[in-house]
């Protein structure tokens, strides 16, 4: 079973409120935050991130993205939310700003039996960022803590959708 988005996106992994000036000061806090939690160097994944973005956007539209990348080093997919303050330009494919992010990085080479798990979880994020009432809800979300109980309430939901 993919592993939930509420653990792929624990409380420190979920960012309220964020203000940046755009995608570049965004893809350095993103390293800068995955690199606490992964112990892998900020440099390293902003590299990474940059790399991936310049093949194409991930910005999907709906002013949501999702940047990801593979990284030697990480043996599970690792994850973070972030809520901008202000949207940014992210060259998105339907051209509008960006407010909300969803970070995947996993293993360069994953482990037997887990070779699905970034495709899974970016899968997860997608749907999640797609439907349009928890992205709204993500969006007026007034603390980092209400934004992580948005993201359980919605896996609860989609298990139960997913079980039916």
């Amino acid at each position: 079973m993919p592993q939930p988005l509420d653990d792929l996106l624990p409380p420190p992994a979920v960012l309220h409120g964020v203000s940046v000036d755009g995608k570049t000061e965004l893809f350095a806090l993103l390293a800068t935050q995955a690199a606490m939690l992964t112990g892998i160097a900020a440099g390293t994944i902003a590299d990474a991130l940059l790399a991936r973005e310049a093949l194409s956007t991930t910005g999907f539209g709906g002013g949501a993205a999702i940047p990801h990348a593979r990284l030697d080093g990480l043996d599970t997919v690792h994850g973070l939310l972030v809520q901008l303050a202000c949207p940014i330009d992210y060259a998105a494919l339907d051209g509008a700003p960006v407010d909300l992010v969803v970070l995947l990085l996993a293993p360069a080479t994953p482990g037997l039996g887990h070779r699905a798990d970034h495709l899974k979880a970016l899968a997860r994020a997608s749907r999640l960022l797609r439907d349009s009432q928890t992205a709204a809800r993500l969006r007026a979300a007034p603390t980092t803590a209400a934004l992580h109980d948005i993201l359980a309430a919605y896996e609860r939901a989609d298990q139960r959708s997913r079980a039916a």
